[in-house]
């Protein structure tokens, strides 16, 4: 009797590979999802904390009194450049004669990070502080979340 080779897969087997590859979906995208926040985030602080010293420059040698402003003009005095980048849909922030500040970004992303705020705040005695709007899950560990 003559045997005949298999030749491709049987059924069962193309199941079970895609049955793998599915799980493997399910648990990677939610994943991958919260990276990619976890970067917006990130990149949203990187992009407010340069602002820090120019304002504790400002706050060292002369007490100086800023309203909350968006305007680029103000932006420019902190070295933000533009009222609008790809990582937050707005700035703003405030300066008082005692030594407090705060500088805020309005984030953008996805729907985790998007709308949400993060924000560093100076105290009088010189201490900065951060938090954020955006959940616990993506905030980063200097920066703890709602």
């Amino acid at each position: 009797m003559k045997h005949s080779m298999q030749k491709g897969f049987t059924l069962i087997e193309l199941m079970i590979v895609v049955a793998i590859i599915g799980i493997l979906a399910a648990v990677a995208l939610p994943a991958y999802q919260d990276y990619t926040a976890k970067a917006q985030v990130a990149g949203a602080l990187s992009e407010i904390s340069g602002a820090k010293v120019n304002i504790e420059e400002m706050q060292t040698n002369v007490a100086v009194v800023q309203a909350a402003t968006s305007a680029v003009a103000d932006l420019n005095k902190i070295g933000i450049q533009t009222a609008a980048t790809n990582r937050c849909a707005s700035y703003s922030w405030v300066s008082a004669a005692d030594g407090s500040a705060s500088i805020m970004c309005t984030m953008i992303g996805g729907s985790d990070v998007n709308t949400k705020t993060i924000t560093w705040t100076r105290a009088a005695t010189g201490a900065w502080t951060c938090a954020t709007t955006a959940p616990n899950k993506i905030a980063p560990k200097t920066c703890p979340g709602v």
